[in-house]
């Protein structure tokens, strides 16, 4: 049975119980990754091993049609002034969809409640956001590479223009993968194109019921707010999606495994890619682009030069060959290359920065940002909205949200700083 839940069903959605054999039928490729968390990898190395392959759902191609542009919402119009002052800059998980299944007292819900927020948690943030008058920007618009007085090539932090009492904000969101060992656990199983040709997630309830749905993922929740809110965002702007490839992207298992180099496995996998690329196409053409996670969720700090180069190559193979080109590497962990970016410049960095990289992100406590002046090159930091933040750093995060107003009550009663 499918059913809508706190979701709104997209056109032609019926055509689903028509091939819902064949959903269950047609699984990507995806392991369970060895260590429990966001981002939870095969063990942190040189060379990480793709994790045991399982099925998954997948939409037949039927349930992909023909992409069309969605037209740009007409912002009102408001008198542009510049801005040179700091770029906030927030990043969320993938949000609970369902907390009973996230907040069950298993050996999971001690890592969901620290690094992840309820739907519910998301759309009020969205909503503080926009009441203290931020509004979205690309995280490539804030700085560009020139070339200086003496032929080197440089980055500079641009001046932004913004309507009148506005405050510029990037929001990204890692992992952006669906693994599989999150699934049971209260989470979308992907994200999907409906028959109206709008994003939406796809899963299953707490019943175990199909649910199509705009109102339960991040991605449709923040593609719905700025439809109804166009001044949150400058010129359609969203977010910034970081993308790891050891267990596919956006919920398509869409990467290979050393251990089973079958034509079953290549042509599931191939299957996947199918099915993955024009979601890619529609995200970004309303508004989303996308970034490097590395690989196989990796600690840059600590890997060694040559597991950098590898894990880097295979992302490009696996992930950039499906997004296309990007100059933001965001770091996973927070784990700077090199185990510090901010004073030196060492092989890894320069190794990632040979590629076409620019934008180099980690985690702080404040949104941060450094133009290196060795290369070409820009550090930053972002701060996270997450349970531990919402928990232990009200006073820090007051200037976007009020975790007393946002903090739900299905989570567990682990106690609170305010």
């Amino acid at each position: 049975m499918i059913k809508t839940g706190r979701t709104r069903f997209f056109v032609g959605v019926c055509g689903f119980l028509l091939i819902a054999a064949l959903v269950l039928a047609l699984g990507g490729c995806g392991g369970t990754p060895g260590e429990s968390g966001p981002g939870a990898s095969p063990p942190a190395g040189d060379g990480a091993v793709a994790p045991e392959q399982t099925p998954t759902p997948t939409p037949t191609p039927t349930t992909v049609p023909s992409l069309t542009p969605t037209p740009e919402p007409a912002q009102e119009s408001a008198p542009l002034v510049e801005y040179d002052g700091v770029v906030e800059h927030l990043f969320f998980h993938t949000a609970i969809a369902y907390p009973e299944l996230a907040f069950d007292g298993d050996s999971q819900e001690a890592g969901f409640d620290e690094w992840m927020v309820t739907v519910d948690e998301y759309v009020k943030i969205l909503q503080n956001l926009y009441e203290k008058d931020y509004i979205l920007v690309n995280m490539n618009d804030v700085w560009s590479e020139y070339t200086d007085e003496s032929g080197a090539q440089r980055m500079k932090r641009n001046t932004l223009m913004l309507p009148e009492g506005k405050k510029p904000l990037i929001l990204s969101y890692d992992d952006i993968s669906y693994y599989e060992y999150m699934l049971p656990h209260g989470f979308p199983y992907k994200l999907i194109i409906g028959y109206d040709g709008e994003i939406y997630s796809y899963g299953l309830d707490p019943e175990g019921n199909e649910v199509f749905s705009q109102e339960l993922d991040a991605v449709p929740i923040l593609d719905k707010f700025v439809e109804e809110h166009p001044d949150f965002s400058l010129g359609g702007v969203k977010g910034c999606i970081a993308l790891t490839g050891y267990n596919g992207i956006l919920g398509y298992r869409t990467q290979t495994d050393k251990d089973d180099a079958s034509p079953e496995f290549e042509a599931r996998r191939q299957q996947e890619i199918v099915f993955a690329k024009p979601v890619v196409e529609k995200l970004k053409e309303t508004g989303w682009y996308f970034a490097s996670h590395t690989w196989g969720h990796v600690r840059l700090d600590s890997m060694s030069p040559n597991g950098v180069k590898a894990d880097a190559q295979r992302w490009l193979d696996e992930v950039g060959a499906l997004i296309g080109p990007t100059k933001l590497l965001i770091y996973p962990h927070g784990s700077r290359l090199d185990g510090d970016d901010v004073t030196k410049t060492g092989e890894s960095f320069r190794y990632y920065h040979g590629l076409g990289f620019r934008v180099f992100a980690s985690v702080g406590i404040e949104s941060f940002s450094k133009i290196k002046t060795d290369i070409s090159a820009v550090i930053c930091d972002r701060m996270h909205a997450d349970g531990a933040t919402l928990r232990r750093s009200r006073e820090r995060y007051l200037k976007f949200y009020d975790a007393a107003d946002v903090f739900d009550s299905s989570r567990p009663d682990l106690g609170k700083d305010w």
